[in-house]
């Protein structure tokens, strides 16, 4: 054989191979599988994103414990949230398809329990969505702020996330090429971000706090007595940040190699996340000038303050577009793996108008109207924000109890259901159940805190609504399973290819 023809077939291998175990799974590839392994790594280290997450919920975490809740307490929540990222990527090594947590809990669990996880992991998109793109919008108000002293207010800042929620829309139906491509950028920009953060804040500040601060400051201001519930509260800095790498679930159905690509890309996230996280917070914590200016600072985000008073207006400016640049390319991720979610519950009938939102760009191959309803949603999530003070911090709680037991659940499965699980090419090993474990037990725990109050008195405008939101998505699940569970059918392993979208396809672009 030619040896051109020889590298020809050898390039095609992995793609035969990723739609034969995809065919095996049930599913015909209807996805361009365009994205490569680092692609996929990128995407979920996007979302995590640590000039998003860290920074968006800092002054949280401020008032939430203080500066030693917020580095005690990363470095406490890192070690759990690896153990769930490594149980679920040995699951999505044997089941990588876009549906990830509730396709796997179907094969482990049966029917009910695959409905309600992707009810909740879906939850955990939207609301990672409103959290991301209602956080761009609080940046960019305080760039504002900065360079034209204009005040933000929450009219102000619900029109500056619809843009943004329109720009991630508009950006998303373009397909995975460009995804592949901005997903990249977005890596080597929020780690060349960091760095350049991470030295002016080390080497340019005249002055910098003791240690004694950084890492034994309490402070308060919950209007909670209790230290230790005030010190549980400040852990919703760190688990919203190192959350959001089930994207590289969502994604493998365009991903090369996905069987080991998207396990790696689930670890290789969080850890990279949970150290480079860690050091910015670090850095940024030394350089505070002023506490109390910090945390009442006009801009509205304590982070700007904090490089406004340690940089300098010029520098501050600059790097909070560095910043908000970041916050851009993980919202438009989470996007994308929220659209990928919703059409592929469509694809297996578990939403109502189902036949619409697995509809599949017959250009772009890009399910665009399950994308337009991501959107949609996430901007209804946000509109507390209009009379709640506190709404920021209960949209991300609603992310975190969306997203951490919907991870947990495939592994509880995982490790009642041995007999059913046969591992994929990437898996832990004798290490499987004490991890498996260690993990479902932190997700019991951390789902159960973040529905208890945050501020104290509970009033119209500190009231934690992220129990309502979940209340409201499981009794809509429940009442859908009712009445539309006939048209839910998730294949099982070896199942003939399920229903093929693109025959009802839109060209959309």
């Amino acid at each position: 054989m030619p040896t051109s023809a020889r590298a020809r077939r050898k390039r095609s291998r992995p793609s035969d191979d990723d739609e034969r175990v995809l065919a095996e799974l049930g599913y015909t590839q209807q996805l361009h599988r365009r994205m490569s392994a680092f692609g996929n790594f990128s995407a979920s280290l996007s979302v995590i994103s640590i000039m998003s997450g860290t920074l968006l919920l800092l002054g949280y975490g401020l008032n939430s414990g203080g500066p030693a809740v917020v580095v005690w307490g990363w470095l406490a929540v890192g070690p759990p949230v690896l153990c769930l990222a490594a149980a679920l990527a040995e699951i999505t090594s044997r089941y990588p398809t876009s549906g990830g947590l509730y396709y796997m809990a179907r094969q482990l669990g049966g029917e009910r329990w695959s409905w309600y996880t992707g009810w909740l992991n879906l939850l955990g998109l939207l609301g990672g969505i409103a959290a991301q793109d209602y956080g761009i919008a609080t940046f960019a108000g305080a760039w504002a702020n900065l360079q034209f002293g204009y005040v933000p207010t929450p009219r102000s800042l619900l029109v500056v996330y619809a843009v943004v929620l329109a720009l991630h829309a508009l950006l998303n139906l373009f397909g995975t090429r460009l995804m592949n491509v901005l997903t990249s950028v977005s890596a080597w920009w929020h780690l060349a971000g960091a760095v350049v953060i991470i030295g002016a804040l080390t080497l340019v500040p005249s002055h910098h706090q003791p240690a004694g601060f950084v890492f034994s400051e309490f402070t308060n201001n919950t209007g909670w007595s209790s230290p230790v519930y005030v010190i549980l509260l400040g852990m919703l800095l760190p688990c919203f940040a190192l959350a959001g790498y089930d994207t590289s679930a969502h994604l493998s159905e365009e991903t090369s190699g996905a069987s080991v690509a998207a396990a790696r890309g689930i670890v290789r996230s969080v850890a990279v996340s949970w150290i480079a996280g860690g050091v910015l917070l670090v850095a940024l914590l030394f350089a505070v000038q002023d506490y109390a200016a910090t945390l009442g600072s006009e801009t509205g985000v304590p982070v700007a303050q904090i490089l406004l008073d340690a940089l300098g207006v010029a520098t501050a400016k600059a790097l909070l577009l560095v910043v908000i640049g970041a916050q851009f390319l993980c919202g438009y991720t989470v996007t994308a793996a929220a659209g990928r979610m919703i059409y592929a519950f469509a694809r297996d009938g578990a939403l109502p108008g189902s036949a619409r939102w697995r509809r599949v760009s017959r250009r772009t191959a890009v399910p665009a109207d399950a994308v337009l309803l991501a959107v949609a949603v996430a901007f209804v999530l946000a509109l507390p924000s209009l009379y709640s003070a506190t709404a920021f911090s209960a949209v991300t709680a609603i992310s975190v109890v969306g997203f951490t037991p919907a991870y947990a659940i495939p592994v509880l499965l995982r490790l009642r259901h041995r007999d059913r699980f046969t591992p994929g090419p990437w898996h832990l090993g004798r290490w499987s159940r004490p991890v498996g474990w260690v993990a479902v037990v932190w997700a019991a725990g951390v789902t159960a805190l973040f529905l208890l109050p945050q501020s104290a008195p509970v009033t119209a405008e500190t009231f934690n609504y992220t129990p309502v939101a979940l209340l409201t998505a499981l009794a809509g699940a429940a009442l859908w399973w009712r009445f539309g569970r006939r048209t839910y059918g998730v294949p099982r392993c070896g199942a003939a290819p399920a229903h093929d979208g693109i025959e009802e396809a839109e060209t959309i672009l």
